[in-house]
């Protein structure tokens, strides 16, 4: 049973990784991939161009609509005019529980909503045999199965999406022309197969069987071919092609043409500050934080000003992103980052002067029950048990340098005035820090330069169980992958997955071996 939890973990974390967090739900970003290293499958498949498939209808399609924007009482009031058993009306309406249930985190919601879900799926047995019946189907037992698995229930979460994997396969094979099939069965094989080999033996025993490169051309296919769902399509593939492939740029582009296109779209601008404060463009993503649409048509979407807590943490303005991370806590009902966004709050505190009771209020909060699934609350936690004292100079040198402030980084890390009293991790943070900052300014050589000396020095020092040795090996690959050094790139990423358990070891594994297959 551990196992299973671990694996279901995984899975949690996996998609989370792709879209974001607390908008796991809403699976949507948007752009077509381009790379190389994908296949183009053609824009029709001549062969199925006469087969007759239902279509959402034209009230379902303006109801999904505005659950895009996160409009979710306007979506049901459209639906409530539409016929409540069509396969269409009952797809839409759980996308929309769906999208309460996972940005809301509300455990008091999740009966209901999975008691909603099968519901929904006895009224789909009783409909015609049909792809749009069929399809809804799979994706609502995929809603099913991802809602469980969010909310620690493993086994179950496991065996929906196993059923999942099998209907939408189904649905694939025997209508080959509706393409919203290949989003969902792309998404589940990429994410099967995007797991740690460790956890291959198990899914085989589940018979779940995953692929990237098949997950990645379903996807593809169903972005690149008009269809109900292909901008949710489009933006599945941004988000796995900047999460994955550090390809953020068009990613990016995209996600801020979508929300010039509909200013009113709360989920687009979210795309916006989120992309832009993976890619360490603070001032752009507060930019667009500040100008999102607001109003009571929104649902609450809390998460975001967890986002903007660090975005202005990462700035320096502290009293700011406290209030943030407070209102964060506020409106938030999930179990997730509230770890994490207690320290921020115990960070905001410490840099900015507060009293020592207020900072270690905001640090005793880290130790308040909740889950040790999501790298920032371990995170959080090893650093509440550790007791470390963080150093001031590196800390304030990492925080601007993940807000995009690489000179006031570099000038900040000119304090730092190693001894022979400095602790180990303060020896190793020092050399990753300028290696992170030298990458930034686009100084590639003095970054390869700072990196190998934290490979080196992690080494000496008997590879503590850090994160900075295996990012820095994982930057190392990229960097060597881009310049086209594949067996300089195959060591460095293999060297990352070798390190043993360290804060960030999920991500970092699953981003190597990605790259590797890339080589």
């Amino acid at each position: 049973m551990s196992f299973l939890a671990e694996v279901c973990r995984g899975v949690r974390s996996g998609v989370q990784q792709v879209v974001g967090p607390s908008v796991l739900c809403c699976v949507l970003c948007c752009a077509p991939l381009r790379s190389n290293s994908y296949q183009q499958p053609s824009p029709a498949e001549p062969e199925f161009e006469n087969q007759k498939l239902e279509t959402l209808s034209p009230a379902a399609r303006r109801a999904y609509a505005e659950l895009l924007k996160l409009k979710v009482t306007t979506c049901r009031q459209l639906l409530a005019a539409e016929p409540p058993t069509a396969p269409g009306t009952l797809l839409v309406a759980d996308c929309a529980d769906f999208v309460a249930l996972i940005i809301s985190q509300d455990a008091g919601r999740y009966e209901a909503t999975m008691a909603a879900h099968d519901a929904r799926l006895a009224a789909l047995d009783k409909a015609p045999a049909s792809a749009l019946r069929d399809y809804a189907q799979a994706e609502i037992s995929l809603h099913q199965a991802l809602g469980q698995i969010g909310f620690h229930h493993e086994v179950r979460g496991a065996w929906n999406l196993r059923r999942t994997a099998g209907l939408m396969q189904a649905v694939a094979a025997h209508y080959p022309a509706f393409v919203p099939a290949r989003k969902t069965l792309g998404l589940c094989q990429f994410g099967i197969g995007s797991l740690p080999e460790g956890y291959h033996w198990f899914l085989r025993l589940l018979g779940l069987r995953g692929s990237v490169e098949e997950g990645l051309r379903n996807l593809n296919a169903a972005a690149v071919q008009p269809n109900d769902f292909q901008t949710e399509s489009q933006i599945l593939l941004a988000l796995i092609r900047e999460s994955y492939y550090k390809q953020g740029s068009e990613s990016l582009a995209l996600a801020g043409r979508l929300a010039r296109e509909q200013p009113d779209n709360l989920l687009f601008n979210y795309l916006v500050v989120s992309l832009n404060k993976r890619q360490h463009h603070g001032d752009e993503a507060l930019a667009a934080y500040r100008a999102r649409p607001v109003g009571p048509a929104y649902y609450p979407l809390g998460f975001v000003h967890h986002l903007a807590g660090d975005l202005l943490l990462y700035k320096g303005d502290y009293a700011a992103s406290l209030a943030e991370n407070e209102q964060f806590l506020r409106e938030y009902r999930g179990d997730y980052y509230r770890k994490d966004a207690a320290f921020k709050l115990y960070l905001a505190a410490w840099l900015g002067g507060a009293p020592a009771a207020t900072q270690e209020r905001y640090r005793q909060q880290i130790n308040q029950a909740g889950p040790l699934t999501i790298e920032e609350d371990i995170y959080a936690q090893r650093f509440y048990h550790d007791a470390q004292s963080l150093n001031t100079i590196l800390t304030r040198a990492r925080l601007q340098t993940d807000g995009g402030y690489y000179a006031q980084a570099l000038s900040t890390l000119q304090q730092f005035r190693p001894s022979t009293t400095t602790p180990t991790r303060d020896q190793l943070e020092a050399p990753y820090r300028r290696a992170r900052v030298w990458q930034g300014l686009g100084r590639l050589d003095s970054a390869r330069t700072d990196y190998l000396r934290t490979l080196r020095r992690s080494a000496a020092l008997g590879e503590p169980a850090y994160y900075f040795a295996p990012q820095a090996a994982l930057q190392l690959g990229y960097l060597a992958q881009a310049t086209g050094q594949k067996a300089a790139a195959k060591a460095y990423f293999e060297r990352a997955v070798a390190y043993p358990k360290h804060e960030y070891k999920n991500s970092t594994d699953q981003k190597a071996k990605l790259a590797l297959r890339q080589l």
